[in-house]
């Protein structure tokens, strides 16, 4: 579910100090934006799930300001004691910033401006499960290689699962951007891997990885898997293509694997 929230000037939201009360904002929704126009007090956004379950407590949130971010400060509020997360001067750069749910609620306090008319506060959110931790910027990002059990489950739950090669390795700033050609498709949660006409059965795309990891240029196929972070594709598993048949297989004849993936 998405949710998209907005705030104005005339909302008449008032803050005089953290002891005082705040106005509270409840989003329940996995995934979704706030824009808090003119800002001035305070607010606390509460980002919670829509259905609550065991697994709720090791969710992560993870927020993207907008690059015309600015006019607050943004914390992390628990039982009343402030984090500073993300101030006003960092959230131009647009970079993402996640926590635990348990951490805490976003405390998001108005920085004083003579004219807050040109002053908006706006980021998109994501509400991430622990299988789906990919990409430098969730906590416990690893470069280790998937075991066999991380693979399967990888097959079943990730955001994309596609067969394919890579072209090329581009070192950016902070993470690697790899360019994949993909042969067989099956499945992506959003449109990261774009068709290369009617009449040709491949995809292009780029996936990203964390800059440490050090990934080159590889011959032979892959199955690549991950998660999607806000319109981007993040790396999790990807075992050579024969080493993921032979798994597969494996399991198959032991009764062992999760769910079916069509091999042919």
């Amino acid at each position: 579910m998405l949710c998209l929230f907005f705030l104005s000037l005339s909302s008449g939201l008032t803050h005089e100090g953290h002891t005082r009360d705040v106005e509270q904002v409840y989003l329940r929704c996995s995934q979704g934006s706030l824009e808090w126009l003119y800002p001035t007090g305070a607010i606390i956004v509460n980002l919670r799930p829509n259905m609550v379950s065991p697994a709720t407590a090791r969710l992560s949130v993870c927020i993207k300001p907008s690059a015309e971010s600015s006019g607050t400060n943004i914390y992390l509020d628990r039982n009343g004691k402030l984090r500073l997360l993300l101030p006003e001067q960092d959230q131009a750069q647009g970079k993402v910033h996640c926590f635990g749910i348990q951490e805490g609620a976003l405390f998001i306090e108005a920085v004083p401006h003579m004219d807050i008319s040109r002053r908006i506060t706006a980021f998109q959110y994501e509400l991430v499960s622990d299988r789906h931790k990919a990409g430098p910027h969730l906590l416990g990002a690893s470069c280790q290689p998937c075991s066999d059990t991380e693979v399967l489950l990888a097959v079943c739950t990730s955001d994309f699962v596609a067969r394919g090669s890579i072209r090329k390795v581009d070192q950016e700033e902070e993470h690697s951007s790899v360019t994949v050609e993909i042969s067989h498709l099956y499945r992506q949660k959003t449109h990261v891997f774009v068709s290369g006409g009617v009449r040709v059965r491949s995809w292009t795309g780029r996936i990203k990885m964390p800059l440490q990891c050090g990934v080159r240029s590889g011959e032979g196929e892959f199955l690549f898997t991950g998660a999607v972070r806000f319109g981007e594709a993040w790396m999790g598993c990807a075992p050579r293509y024969k080493d993921f048949l032979r798994l597969y297989h494996e399991a198959q004849q032991q009764g062992t694997n999760p769910c079916h993936v069509d091999t042919n």
